[in-house]
């Protein structure tokens, strides 16, 4: 079973790079009241950098470090973390949604007219904000840093 996670509104950049990952990555700004109790109840995962939170659910991880880089490797260690690697970058980095193939005449207005002629087949898009996503210089420099930091 996939490992599903929730994170607090302070961890915004970890759920980022946990979506680079592939991992379904529920992450909000501000939650109302009874978001992340409803959230956790689903089968997801806590993280948190506030204790309060961690103690009140049994299924959390409490991240102390304050950069990503810290966090990434408390993760590894304590969520026991081990992103499949066909599965990055398979989802929005904004809304967690699995991105799909796009068609040849959607994706032509919407990417730069060289991404479009010299990689149409690595072109993504997420169905509910819109966004498209292909493999350019921006993934390669993420590519790197999910390297360096052991993945």
């Amino acid at each position: 079973m996939e490992i599903k996670f929730v994170a607090d509104c302070m961890l915004g950049r970890l759920a980022k790079w946990l979506r680079a990952l592939g991992y379904d990555t529920h992450y909000q700004r501000y939650y109302r009241p009874g978001d992340i109790e409803h959230l956790v109840k689903e089968g997801r995962l806590l993280l948190s950098r506030h204790r309060g939170a961690t103690d009140h659910y049994t299924k959390a991880v409490l991240i102390h470090a304050n950069g990503v880089s810290g966090q990434i490797a408390e993760m590894k260690e304590r969520a026991r973390l081990v992103p499949v690697r066909s599965n990055w970058f398979s989802r929005c980095l904004i809304c967690n949604v699995l991105l799909t193939e796009t068609r040849k005449d959607a994706a032509r207005g919407n990417v730069p007219e060289y991404v479009f002629y010299e990689n149409m087949a690595g072109i993504r898009f997420c169905p509910l904000c819109g966004r498209y996503y292909w493999p350019g210089s921006h993934r390669k420099r993420m590519i790197s840093q999910l390297e360096e930091w052991g993945f």
